[in-house]
Parts: structure tokens; C-alpha cells; sequence
């Protein structure tokens, strides 16, 4: 997240492209929603997500269990 991008409407969702490492703000807003969970992740607490199904995960349990789902982690 570039500085500019924090001038943006708290209350609203952002849209994001996930990186390797990174991110970058398609939509500006302040949180994303965890695609396993639906729980809110403010932009500043993201910390995981997949770039390959470009997806924002609220914790590390989150994102193995969809890796899991896919069939992309060993049972």
C-alpha cells in the first residue's frame, strides 16, 4: 500500500490485485473480506492471501483450509 492510498473512505470495502509480497489498491477502502471466514481485515492487519486465486485470508488457519479445499496442500 503506497502512502496516497490511505485517503480513502473508511467504511468501505477495497478492491486489491494480490502480489507476491505485496499488493496493490484497485479500489480504495479500508478492509477486505476473508474469503473463508467473510470476517473483516482491515488493510493494515492483511498479512495473508493467495495471489494465484486472489483471495485475502484473516489468518493462517484461514488459508490452509482453503489451500486444503483446492487440493493444493497434502491431506
Amino acid at each position: 500500500m503506497n502512502q496516497h492510498d490511505r485517503d480513502f473512505d473508511k467504511g468501505a470495502p477495497a478492491v486489491l490485485e494480490y502480489l507476491d509480497g505485496e499488493y496493490s489498491v484497485l479500489t480504495p477502502g479500508s478492509y477486505v473480506l476473508c474469503a473463508v471466514s467473510g470476517i473483516k481485515i482491515p488493510l493494515e492487519s492483511l498479512r495473508y492471501w493467495s495471489v494465484d486465486l486472489q483471495e485475502p485470508y484473516a489468518g493462517p488457519q484461514a488459508a490452509h483450509q482453503r489451500m486444503r479445499e483446492r487440493g493444493l496442500t497434502p491431506r
